[in-house]
């Protein structure tokens, strides 16, 4: 069973539900405390032990690949003024060199398709998915959950967390199959279903291990939901093929891609911050 080394990360992107901010910034650069999105993202994909972070890029999205580069003038003056703790802190969140490439998706067709596109760099191994909208800021987070379970039992794994029943509309959901502790075997998912209609209240979280097969399925998928490349629409064909597991992660997630749940990871992270936490926690209360 080949380990997971690499993850993608789908940037390209237009953050409409996050207007007007990211009209002229991306929206993986949007600060939550103070780093951005992407960040948290790269920060969880290196405590799961991955070695290479692909970045499928778009038009306008550049300075998401600036911002993991040195800024040597910035770092030259940081110095100069011996703010070492500051310039460290840049320092530890560039990756090393040769482990982040990126290529471009020139066309909005999906995540299926965002994800066919790092078909070369990927190669004939396993993989991880991880959405940048989504931010995890418990310990470990959900993807170094994830590749525990895979090294466990293999094949393919979504992350899943458990919703109220009448939210299934909101999301795509796994139909079980059976339960073993945290992982829950599947035949299948299903994409936005009615509270009546749901085979489970499980809802699948931006955070995916998928087998290299997945991308002869993409190359032929056909259109779905929105005109898209469904990503989701291959992962159930490959599951007609192959074991699929959903990982029923522990600890809070937070989908940055809205307005609300953007503003819920700054207070909820802003609040655990060592320096800035108590006093924002007395601001809070003298708010409500």
């Amino acid at each position: 069973m080949k380990p997971i080394r690499k993850v993608v990360i789908p940037v390209a992107g237009l953050g409409t539900r996050v207007l007007p901010a990211t009209k002229s910034i991306p929206k993986e650069l949007l600060p939550v405390v103070d780093r951005p999105l992407i960040d948290y993202v790269l920060a969880e994909a290196r405590d799961a032990g991955i070695e290479h972070v692909i970045l499928i890029t778009g038009r306008g999205k550049g300075a998401i690949e600036d911002y993991f580069d040195h800024a040597f003038e910035l770092e030259a003056t940081l110095r100069a003024k011996s703010k070492l703790d500051i310039l460290s802190a840049l320092e530890a969140g560039i990756p090393m060199a040769g482990t982040l490439s990126s290529t471009r998706q020139q066309a909005p067709l999906g995540l299926g398709h965002a994800v066919w596109c790092a078909r070369e760099l990927v190669g004939d191994e396993p993989f991880a998915v991880s959405l940048p909208d989504e931010i995890v800021a418990h310990r470990p987070g959900f993807l170094k959950q994830m590749v525990d379970a895979y090294e466990k039992v293999g094949g393919n794994l979504v992350a899943v967390e458990e919703v109220p029943n009448e939210d299934t509309c909101k999301y795509g959901v796994i139909a079980p199959k059976g339960r073993d502790g945290n992982l829950i075997e599947m035949t299948g998912m299903v994409e936005k279903p009615q509270p009546a209609d749901a085979p489970s209240n499980f809802r699948i979280i931006g955070r995916y291990i998928l087998q290299p097969e997945i991308f002869t399925l993409l190359k032929t998928q056909e259109k779905g939901a929105g005109g898209e490349i469904q990503l989701t629409d291959s992962m159930n064909k490959l599951n007609e093929q192959q074991t699929f597991n959903a990982c029923i992660c522990a600890g809070g997630i937070y989908d940055c891609g809205s307005k609300l749940g953007w503003l819920q990871a700054n207070v909820a992270l802003g609040l655990k911050d060592p320096d800035l936490g108590s006093a924002f926690g007395a601001f809070l209360k003298s708010q409500v």
